[in-house]
Protein backbone atom coordinates (compact mmCIF):
# COMPACT_ATOMS: atom_id res chain seq x y z
CA UNK A 1 0.00 0.00 0.00
CA UNK A 2 1.27 3.55 -0.70
CA UNK A 3 1.75 5.99 1.92
CA UNK A 4 -0.95 8.34 2.66
CA UNK A 5 -2.98 9.33 5.84
CA UNK A 6 -4.85 7.36 8.36
CA UNK A 7 -7.61 8.68 9.70
CA UNK A 8 -9.14 6.65 13.11
CA UNK A 9 -13.17 7.29 13.71
CA UNK A 10 -15.19 5.93 16.37
CA UNK A 11 -15.57 5.72 20.41
CA UNK A 12 -13.27 4.00 22.83
CA UNK A 13 -12.48 1.14 20.66
CA UNK A 14 -10.46 3.27 18.85
CA UNK A 15 -9.91 5.60 21.25
CA UNK A 16 -7.75 2.81 23.11
CA UNK A 17 -9.44 2.26 26.19
CA UNK A 18 -8.47 -0.54 27.94
CA UNK A 19 -4.23 0.00 26.61
CA UNK A 20 -3.44 2.47 29.68
CA UNK A 21 -0.21 4.20 28.81
CA UNK A 22 0.41 7.66 30.77
CA UNK A 23 3.28 8.98 27.81
CA UNK A 24 0.43 8.84 25.16
CA UNK A 25 -3.06 11.37 24.83
CA UNK A 26 -5.89 10.85 27.23
CA UNK A 27 -4.03 7.98 29.15
CA UNK A 28 -4.47 5.31 26.70
CA UNK A 29 -2.55 3.82 23.70
CA UNK A 30 -4.89 1.51 21.57
CA UNK A 31 -4.78 -0.91 18.55
CA UNK A 32 -4.86 2.54 15.93
CA UNK A 33 -1.58 4.28 17.65
CA UNK A 34 -0.55 0.60 17.34
CA UNK A 35 -1.37 0.78 13.33
CA UNK A 36 0.25 3.83 12.88
CA UNK A 37 3.59 3.17 14.31
CA UNK A 38 3.87 0.39 11.91
CA UNK A 39 2.27 2.19 9.10
CA UNK A 40 5.36 5.15 9.64
CA UNK A 41 8.07 2.35 9.84
CA UNK A 42 7.37 0.82 6.88
CA UNK A 43 7.31 4.36 5.56
CA UNK A 44 8.16 7.32 7.17
CA UNK A 45 5.80 9.08 4.60
CA UNK A 46 2.29 8.09 6.60
CA UNK A 47 0.11 10.26 8.39
CA UNK A 48 -2.06 9.50 10.91
CA UNK A 49 -5.03 11.19 12.65
CA UNK A 50 -7.62 9.37 15.29
CA UNK A 51 -10.46 11.48 16.09
CA UNK A 52 -12.09 8.63 18.50
CA UNK A 53 -13.70 9.14 21.59
CA UNK A 54 -14.61 7.32 24.36
CA UNK A 55 -18.38 6.75 25.28
CA UNK A 56 -19.51 8.84 21.93
CA UNK A 57 -22.85 7.08 20.79
CA UNK A 58 -23.07 6.86 16.87
CA UNK A 59 -25.07 10.58 16.08
CA UNK A 60 -22.54 11.98 18.36
CA UNK A 61 -19.37 10.29 16.23
CA UNK A 62 -21.39 11.34 13.20
CA UNK A 63 -21.87 15.30 13.64
CA UNK A 64 -18.49 15.86 15.41
CA UNK A 65 -16.02 13.77 14.18
CA UNK A 66 -17.21 12.36 10.29
CA UNK A 67 -16.69 15.55 8.90
CA UNK A 68 -13.70 16.48 10.38
CA UNK A 69 -12.67 13.00 9.09
CA UNK A 70 -14.05 14.07 5.50
CA UNK A 71 -11.94 17.04 5.97
CA UNK A 72 -8.62 15.46 6.35
CA UNK A 73 -9.13 13.88 2.67
CA UNK A 74 -7.90 9.68 4.18
CA UNK A 75 -6.36 7.39 2.34
CA UNK A 76 -7.47 5.07 5.14
CA UNK A 77 -10.25 5.08 7.01
CA UNK A 78 -11.24 3.18 10.06
CA UNK A 79 -14.57 3.28 11.67
CA UNK A 80 -16.69 1.58 14.72
CA UNK A 81 -19.20 3.11 16.83
CA UNK A 82 -22.54 1.84 17.70
CA UNK A 83 -21.40 0.21 20.47
CA UNK A 84 -22.66 2.64 23.05
CA UNK A 85 -26.05 2.35 21.68
CA UNK A 86 -26.22 -1.12 21.93
CA UNK A 87 -25.89 -0.63 25.77
CA UNK A 88 -28.65 1.85 25.83
CA UNK A 89 -31.46 0.25 27.85
CA UNK A 90 -33.56 0.47 24.62
CA UNK A 91 -31.57 -0.07 21.28
CA UNK A 92 -32.90 0.81 17.61
CA UNK A 93 -30.50 -1.08 15.88
CA UNK A 94 -31.80 -0.71 12.28
CA UNK A 95 -31.58 3.18 13.47
CA UNK A 96 -27.56 2.66 14.55
CA UNK A 97 -26.89 0.60 10.93
CA UNK A 98 -28.65 3.96 9.54
CA UNK A 99 -25.88 6.21 10.69
CA UNK A 100 -23.47 3.08 10.22
CA UNK A 101 -24.05 3.24 6.30
CA UNK A 102 -24.21 6.82 6.19
CA UNK A 103 -20.68 7.37 7.64
CA UNK A 104 -19.39 4.68 5.45
CA UNK A 105 -20.94 5.67 2.42
CA UNK A 106 -19.41 9.10 3.58
CA UNK A 107 -15.95 8.25 3.91
CA UNK A 108 -15.76 5.76 0.71
CA UNK A 109 -16.73 8.55 -1.14
CA UNK A 110 -13.65 10.23 -0.63
CA UNK A 111 -11.48 7.23 -2.12
CA UNK A 112 -10.22 6.22 1.07
CA UNK A 113 -9.70 2.20 1.83
CA UNK A 114 -12.25 1.86 4.36
CA UNK A 115 -11.85 -0.31 7.11
CA UNK A 116 -14.68 -1.58 9.32
CA UNK A 117 -15.33 -3.52 12.27
CA UNK A 118 -17.91 -6.03 13.52
CA UNK A 119 -18.02 -6.25 17.62
CA UNK A 120 -17.13 -9.37 19.61
CA UNK A 121 -20.02 -11.45 20.52
CA UNK A 122 -20.06 -10.46 24.58
CA UNK A 123 -20.43 -13.94 25.85
CA UNK A 124 -21.08 -12.64 29.06
CA UNK A 125 -23.04 -12.91 32.61
CA UNK A 126 -26.59 -14.21 31.27
CA UNK A 127 -27.71 -10.23 33.03
CA UNK A 128 -25.88 -8.90 29.07
CA UNK A 129 -27.73 -11.66 26.92
CA UNK A 130 -30.00 -9.03 25.27
CA UNK A 131 -26.64 -7.22 24.28
CA UNK A 132 -25.30 -10.33 22.37
CA UNK A 133 -28.13 -10.32 20.71
CA UNK A 134 -27.77 -6.97 19.89
CA UNK A 135 -24.53 -7.36 18.48
CA UNK A 136 -25.07 -10.41 16.65
CA UNK A 137 -28.18 -8.25 14.89
CA UNK A 138 -25.42 -5.03 14.21
CA UNK A 139 -22.94 -7.61 13.04
CA UNK A 140 -24.96 -9.08 9.70
CA UNK A 141 -25.74 -5.13 9.28
CA UNK A 142 -22.14 -4.44 9.14
CA UNK A 143 -21.41 -6.93 6.52
CA UNK A 144 -23.85 -5.64 4.56
CA UNK A 145 -22.49 -2.43 4.54
CA UNK A 146 -19.12 -3.33 3.91
CA UNK A 147 -20.20 -5.44 0.93
CA UNK A 148 -22.57 -2.52 -0.04
CA UNK A 149 -19.23 -0.29 -0.29
CA UNK A 150 -16.65 -2.43 -1.27
CA UNK A 151 -15.10 -1.67 2.75
CA UNK A 152 -12.27 -4.28 4.60
CA UNK A 153 -14.26 -5.79 7.44
CA UNK A 154 -11.80 -6.81 10.13
CA UNK A 155 -14.95 -9.23 11.97
CA UNK A 156 -13.55 -9.39 15.48
CA UNK A 157 -16.54 -11.30 16.17
CA UNK A 158 -14.93 -14.04 13.92
CA UNK A 159 -11.50 -13.96 15.55
CA UNK A 160 -11.63 -16.66 18.51
CA UNK A 161 -8.88 -15.98 20.26
CA UNK A 162 -10.12 -13.57 21.43
CA UNK A 163 -12.23 -16.02 23.59
CA UNK A 164 -8.94 -15.29 25.73
CA UNK A 165 -9.90 -13.42 28.86
CA UNK A 166 -6.07 -12.66 28.53
CA UNK A 167 -7.29 -10.70 25.64
CA UNK A 168 -9.64 -8.29 28.11
CA UNK A 169 -9.83 -5.55 30.25
CA UNK A 170 -11.48 -6.69 33.79
CA UNK A 171 -14.49 -4.73 32.79
CA UNK A 172 -14.96 -7.60 29.85
CA UNK A 173 -16.20 -5.08 27.11
CA UNK A 174 -12.54 -3.37 26.22
CA UNK A 175 -9.58 -5.29 24.80
CA UNK A 176 -6.20 -5.53 27.41
CA UNK A 177 -3.14 -4.48 26.00
CA UNK A 178 -2.22 -7.68 24.61
CA UNK A 179 -6.10 -7.61 22.93
CA UNK A 180 -4.72 -4.82 21.67
CA UNK A 181 -2.26 -5.67 19.73
CA UNK A 182 -4.03 -8.22 18.08
CA UNK A 183 -6.55 -6.34 16.56
CA UNK A 184 -3.81 -3.52 14.91
CA UNK A 185 -1.85 -6.93 13.58
CA UNK A 186 -5.41 -8.08 12.28
CA UNK A 187 -5.95 -4.24 10.61
CA UNK A 188 -2.76 -4.78 9.31
CA UNK A 189 -3.09 -7.68 7.86
CA UNK A 190 -6.56 -6.63 6.44
CA UNK A 191 -5.11 -4.09 4.27
CA UNK A 192 -1.72 -5.40 3.26
CA UNK A 193 1.29 -4.08 5.46
CA UNK A 194 3.83 -6.21 7.32
CA UNK A 195 3.77 -5.75 10.72
CA UNK A 196 6.71 -6.48 14.05
CA UNK A 197 4.38 -6.71 16.37
CA UNK A 198 4.96 -9.18 19.11
CA UNK A 199 1.46 -10.98 19.98
CA UNK A 200 1.71 -12.70 23.00
CA UNK A 201 1.47 -16.61 22.52
CA UNK A 202 -1.95 -18.09 23.66
CA UNK A 203 -1.76 -21.46 23.44
CA UNK A 204 -0.92 -22.25 26.33
CA UNK A 205 -4.48 -21.61 28.66
CA UNK A 206 -4.86 -19.64 31.49
CA UNK A 207 -5.36 -21.59 34.76
CA UNK A 208 -8.44 -23.38 35.94
CA UNK A 209 -11.18 -21.28 38.50
CA UNK A 210 -12.51 -22.66 41.00
CA UNK A 211 -15.89 -22.52 40.96
CA UNK A 212 -16.22 -20.63 43.97
CA UNK A 213 -13.66 -18.11 42.53
CA UNK A 214 -15.58 -17.69 39.77
CA UNK A 215 -18.98 -17.24 41.48
CA UNK A 216 -17.16 -14.60 43.39
CA UNK A 217 -15.32 -12.99 40.50
CA UNK A 218 -18.84 -13.16 38.41
CA UNK A 219 -20.58 -11.24 41.25
CA UNK A 220 -17.53 -8.46 41.41
CA UNK A 221 -17.85 -8.04 38.02
CA UNK A 222 -21.47 -6.95 38.25
CA UNK A 223 -20.73 -4.82 41.39
CA UNK A 224 -17.97 -3.00 39.94
CA UNK A 225 -18.77 -3.20 36.10
CA UNK A 226 -22.14 -3.40 35.15
CA UNK A 227 -24.02 -1.28 37.95
CA UNK A 228 -22.00 1.50 37.30
CA UNK A 229 -22.85 1.15 33.70
CA UNK A 230 -26.28 1.27 33.72
CA UNK A 231 -25.79 4.14 36.30
CA UNK A 232 -23.57 5.72 33.58
CA UNK A 233 -26.32 5.14 31.08
CA UNK A 234 -29.32 6.09 32.93
CA UNK A 235 -27.24 9.29 34.28
CA UNK A 236 -25.83 9.70 31.03
CA UNK A 237 -22.98 11.26 32.59
CA UNK A 238 -19.12 10.33 30.32
CA UNK A 239 -15.96 11.33 30.74
CA UNK A 240 -15.88 12.00 27.46
CA UNK A 241 -18.08 15.41 28.14
CA UNK A 242 -14.42 16.36 29.30
CA UNK A 243 -11.97 14.48 26.71
CA UNK A 244 -10.67 15.90 23.43
CA UNK A 245 -9.90 13.24 20.27
CA UNK A 246 -6.67 12.25 20.95
CA UNK A 247 -4.90 13.29 17.88
CA UNK A 248 -7.17 15.73 16.01
CA UNK A 249 -4.37 17.31 13.53
CA UNK A 250 -1.96 14.84 11.62
CA UNK A 251 1.24 13.74 12.66
CA UNK A 252 3.77 11.86 11.52
CA UNK A 253 3.85 7.97 13.35
CA UNK A 254 7.85 7.60 12.17
CA UNK A 255 8.66 10.92 14.83
CA UNK A 256 7.69 8.95 17.30
CA UNK A 257 4.22 9.20 18.99
CA UNK A 258 5.48 9.29 22.72
CA UNK A 259 7.72 12.64 21.28
CA UNK A 260 5.01 14.03 19.71
CA UNK A 261 2.66 13.65 22.63
CA UNK A 262 5.08 15.19 24.93
CA UNK A 263 6.00 17.93 22.59
CA UNK A 264 2.16 18.83 22.07
CA UNK A 265 1.16 18.85 25.58
CA UNK A 266 4.19 20.78 26.67
CA UNK A 267 3.45 24.12 25.59
CA UNK A 268 -0.01 23.72 27.19
CA UNK A 269 0.46 22.31 30.51
CA UNK A 270 4.56 22.85 30.63
CA UNK A 271 4.91 18.93 31.51
CA UNK A 272 3.60 15.95 29.89
CA UNK A 273 -0.08 14.94 29.64
CA UNK A 274 -1.17 12.38 32.59
CA UNK A 275 -4.43 11.94 32.49
CA UNK A 276 -5.54 8.75 34.84
CA UNK A 277 -6.80 6.28 32.32
CA UNK A 278 -9.65 4.12 33.59
CA UNK A 279 -11.43 0.86 32.17
CA UNK A 280 -14.72 2.11 33.63
CA UNK A 281 -15.78 4.76 30.89
CA UNK A 282 -17.91 3.09 28.08
CA UNK A 283 -16.90 2.39 25.00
Amino acid sequence: MDPGRLVAVGDSFTEGVGDPHLRYPNGYRGWADRLARQLGRADPRWEYANLALRSKRIDAVLAEQLPAALALRPTVATFFAGGNDLLAVRADVDGVLDHYERAVAALAGTGAAVVVFTAFDPRMTALLEPLTRRARAMNAGIRDIADEHDALVVDHARLREFDDPRLWAPDRLHMSRWGHKRMAAAVLREIGVPHTLHLRRLTDPPPPTRWTRAVADEARFVRDEVVPLVRRRVTGRSSADTADPKWPDPVRPADGLKRLARERSAPLRGAPATVQPSTKVGR
